[in-house]
């Protein structure tokens, strides 16, 4: 599955800087938000808000032809939902992490996917639920055999892959830009990797980073 999943030249060719740490994780169990999963939302919710990490992501935006301001990057958008929103045990996990580092991170059932996930510039004709609307020519989207899953980089993801309580077997995207080192990248999974851990002892998490030419 990982060795699957890609990003295409010319999404690398708008944002040189730009990698992707892409974990899978097996065998999860999820829940309703808990006083565990409560807590870390809102230790993250008392973090400093790093600005230049965001303000990068409003530059990408910009680069294919988004207008931030409206559709903003996911981690702009949640960190100005403050207190941080209970979703369920896993998405709060992700959130927290998001949140604490300035990095957009997106978590999908891995199940309701038809093939490979892969990073594109958008032809404009890809199959979209009616919510998100049709992708723009050039828009940056994340998709997979059966169309769209997540629009404008990391603004909206589908209802079709949205992590739920029954979900078992989840895909995370972690995306990162400058000024964010790949050292926190790395990090910043490793914190992900152990919040679900915690929540499913015996969950099996598998990892790989893509960044230009690999």
């Amino acid at each position: 599955m990982l060795d699957d999943i890609w990003v295409d030249d010319s999404v690398f060719a708008l944002r040189p800087d730009f990698a992707v740490l892409v974990m899978t994780a097996h065998g999860l169990r999820n829940g309703p938000t808990d006083d565990r999963s409560r807590a870390w939302l809102k230790a993250a919710g008392e973090e400093e808000i790093q600005t230049a990490k965001i303000d990068a992501w409003k530059e990408a935006y910009r680069a294919f032809g988004a207008k931030p301001q409206r559709t903003r990057p996911s981690v702009d958008a949640l960190t100005r939902r403050m207190p941080l929103p209970e979703i369920n045990q896993a998405v709060d996990a992700y959130n927290s992490v998001s949140v604490k580092h300035a990095l957009p991170i997106g978590g999908e059932d891995l199940d309701h996917y038809a093939g490979p996930a892969r990073l594109v510039r958008a032809a404009g004709d890809e199959p979209s639920e009616e919510a998100l609307g049709q992708p723009e020519p050039g828009e940056v989207i994340w998709r997979d055999d059966e169309g769209v899953t997540c629009r404008r980089w990391n603004w909206r993801q589908v209802v079709r892959t949205r992590l739920t309580e029954d979900t078992t077997n989840a895909i995370f995207l972690l995306e990162r830009l400058e000024p964010m080192s790949l050292e926190e990248l790395e990090q910043a999974g490793d914190e992900l990797a152990a919040l679900l851990a915690e929540l499913s002892p015996d969950v099996r998490i598998a990892r790989r980073l893509l960044t230009p030419g690999k």
